[in-house]
This record gives structure tokens, sequence and C-alpha cells, in this order.
């Protein structure tokens, strides 16, 4: 479809259709975690204690078998050599111990940075010593953090799309047969009523008309029955079109039709993190227009949403934003928020192809 204008799964998580994948930590693996972290501090005393004795055996070994001698008084040049081999002596212990916890510091400074919604960010542990193996314990503890995040953010939302489709339904089937049954009953009085009455009743059947489509419009957000049937590029096309009606703001659409396959739950978190950047454009942005693309980048798909507006700070993440990294980790999708080049904000979704449903 051309442009024109408009008025992997995370590891071990669950999926919105199918429920809960995770497997949890068995209790022996919980043991076996529990039991590291001592025998880490263990090995941590043993090389600390290790250079030191090092260091003192060279220093009593240079005192023993070096012609030095410390007379009473004591002179300059045996202070000075005496100086010279403690200075020596600290510098020695200093530097092997700088090599022994230097990887700490690249670990403090994870632990400090890390985001369980920004996942796969670990720390490469290098050899077999001590603090290597404190480095890939928590590698694996974040590993279980994330799986375990996601596992829940899948439950959370999952149920979310539930109520949803329960409310739309319930909307659809209960209310919007009511008012349907309302208007009839106003037509038929309407016919029947006298000319006075008859202009007041048709106000009050235009009134009822335009309730009845908003519940439609509402059902329509909350579950878009045309996902279902039509698929994503006609979902997208009717959602850019109801944004830009509602708004008055211009929303431009670039759908490729030729997509690889995304799976139900991959279309789902596409058209919601779609359906939220254009609510948040249209509602915070102060925009005059937006673009809407869905192309295929390589074996991926790639959402872009973008607008003219005021733009994004860059540490300003509200529970909108948050929600979509949460729906994205869903299906192994990278997503970028964040300043437009041209100006405005820029959302970025890129989905790996071949996704299940």
């Amino acid at each position: 479809m051309g442009a024109r204008p408009h008025g992997q799964a995370v590891p071990g998580a669950a999926t919105l259709e199918g429920m809960p994948v995770l497997t949890a930590p068995s209790p022996a693996d919980l043991g076996r975690a529990r039991a590291g972290a001592p025998a880490t501090m263990r090995w941590l005393f043993r090389r600390v204690f290790l250079v030191n004795v090092v260091v003192l055996l060279v220093s009593t070994a240079l005192l023993v078998f070096s012609p030095v001698t410390v007379s009473a008084p004591i002179v300059a040049a045996e202070v000075a050599v005496l100086a010279v081999g403690l200075l020596t002596a600290l510098v020695l212990n200093a530097v092997l111990l700088r090599a022994s916890l230097r990887p700490l510091d690249g670990l403090t400074a994870l632990m400090e940075r890390v985001d369980l919604l920004r996942p796969g960010e670990r720390l490469a542990a290098s050899g077999t010593g001590d603090v290597a193996h404190l480095i890939r314990t928590f590698n694996g503890m974040l590993d279980r953090l994330e799986a375990e995040r996601g596992a829940s953010a899948a439950r959370a939302l999952a149920a979310q799309e539930g109520e949803r489709q329960r409310i739309a339904r319930e909307l659809h089937d209960e209310i919007g047969q009511s008012l349907t049954a309302v208007l009839l009953g106003l037509k038929r009085a309407a016919d029947l009523a006298p000319a006075p009455v008859r202009a007041e009743l048709a106000a009050v059947t235009e009134t009822v008309r335009a309730s009845l489509d908003e519940v439609r419009q509402v059902a329509r957000r909350l579950r878009p029955d045309v996902l279902d049937d039509l698929g994503l590029v006609s979902a997208l096309d009717a959602l850019a079109a109801d944004v830009a009606e509602a708004s008055g703001m211009a929303v431009t659409v670039d759908l490729d039709p030729d997509l690889p396959g995304l799976g139900a739950d991959g279309e789902l978190v596409v058209y919601r993190i779609a359906q939220e950047s254009l609510s948040n454009v249209a509602r915070h942005a102060e925009a005059q227009a937006a673009d809407l693309s869905l192309r295929r980048e390589g074996a991926a798909v790639v959402l872009r949403v973008t607008d003219d507006g005021c733009g994004i700070g860059p540490d300003v993440e509200g529970a909108g934003i948050q929600g979509m990294r949460e729906r994205a980790l869903l299906v192994g999708a990278e997503l970028h928020v964040g300043p437009h080049p041209g100006g405005g904000t820029e959302v970025v979704l890129r989905v790996p192809g071949g996704g299940g449903g």
C-alpha cells in the first residue's frame, strides 16, 4: 500500500495467546546460587591474602639474603634503603591487588545501569578466577530476573488483552444492541408523534446515534476486529484514519503489504505499539502531522512512527512507553524511542520475522 494522507519471544516468557512457558529456578539451582556467594568471597579472601603473603615473603627474603643492615642509631643511608624497600612492597601489593579486583569496576558499573526493560547487557567474565565466577553469577542472576520479568509481564498483558476483549464484546453486544433498540423505538415514536414533538424526537435520535457510534469506536480501540478479520496492514490503516479523524492531525501511512509472518502475538504487539505511539502524539506532542510506516527490512519488520511535534526529553519515559517496552520484549523485538533527526519524536520497533502464532 502506498503512502497517502488521512484527514523472539523472550526465552522463558509467556505469550499473549498461550500462557506461561517460564521454567522457574529449581530448589537445587537456588541452593547452588546461595552457596556460590560465600564460596566466591572465600576465594576473593584467599586471593588477597596470597598477594600479601607474596609481598611479605619477597620483602623478608630481601632483608635476610641482602647485605642490608639496620644500626642503632639508624643512619640516613639505611633509612633510604628501608624507604625504597617499603615503597617497592607497597607498589607491588597495589599492582597485584588492582589486577585482581579491576573487573569489579565493570561489574559495579553494570549494576548501576542495568535495566530489565533493556535486556541482554552482560559483562564478559574472562578467566576462571573468583572475580570471573562472581561476574558469571551476576550474569546468571540477570538471566533469571529477565525471564521472570518477561513471564510476569506476559501474564499481565494477556490478562489485560482478555479483559479488553470481554469489555469490547459487552459494549458491542449489550450496550450497542440496547442503543440500537432505543433508536428503533425513537423512530417509531417519531413516526406516530405530532410535528412539534417529532423535531424533538429527531434531535434525541441523533444524540443516541452519536452515542452508539462512540460506543462502537471505543469497542474497536479496545479490541480491533479488523486485526483478526483483515490483518495487520488493514488494521493499521484503519487506526491511522481513526486517529486523524479524532485529532484533526494529518497522518500519513506507508504500509508494505508483503511482510514476513509475525504470528498473532507479533501482530498484536505491533498494533498496540502503533496505537500507543499515535495516541501519545495526539495527546502530548502538539504535532500537526505524523507518519506511520511498516516495512520489511531483511528478515525483520520495522514499524516507525514519527511526528513534527515538540519532541521528547532523553530521560522522559512514562507508563505508556514502559508498557510499549514490555510488549516488545514479549516477541523479542527492539524498541527505540527518542528525538527524530528532523524534529519531533521517533518510535522504531524492529520485530524479527517468522514469529509463531
